[in-house]
């Protein structure tokens, strides 16, 4: 039986802030957005060019900022110069940490909190 992971969801206060955040700091380009007024919400999709996986970000109107579990950690996102990405994701202001390693130098990574609180782990493709 063929499987494939389609996409993760994530509730978000400021849409327009965090489609700026995926659209401007990263690659990501909106593949789809349904507005449902009737039931006030909104869904826009997202993806990172030559990826089938997509980020749905639901905008529920007038919501109150949502809290992000303790059980939820990170999304990954690959990228081919992890310098270049740090460095222009350090100029947009957002929260990040310093490129770290793993302990055995295999991967090295950093993390960086969109507008809701949300982390992305970025890390150099191989």
């Amino acid at each position: 039986m063929a499987q494939k992971l389609l996409h993760a969801c994530y509730r978000v206060y400021d849409l327009e802030a965090t489609k700026k955040f995926y659209t401007e700091v990263f690659d990501f380009k909106v593949t789809n957005e349904l507005d449902y007024p009737e039931h006030k919400f909104t869904l826009v999709y997202m993806q990172v060019p030559g990826s089938d996986f997509e980020l749905e970000l639901t905008y529920n109107y007038e919501s109150e900022p949502y809290e992000i579990g303790n059980g939820f950690s990170h999304l990954a996102l690959g990228v081919d110069d992890l310098e270049e990405t740090y460095a222009k994701a350090q100029e947009s202001g957002y929260e990040m940490t310093e490129i770290k390693s793993l302990p055995d130098g295999s991967v090295s990574y950093f993390f960086i909190s969109d507008p809701d609180g949300y982390r992305l782990e970025v890390m150099e493709n191989k």
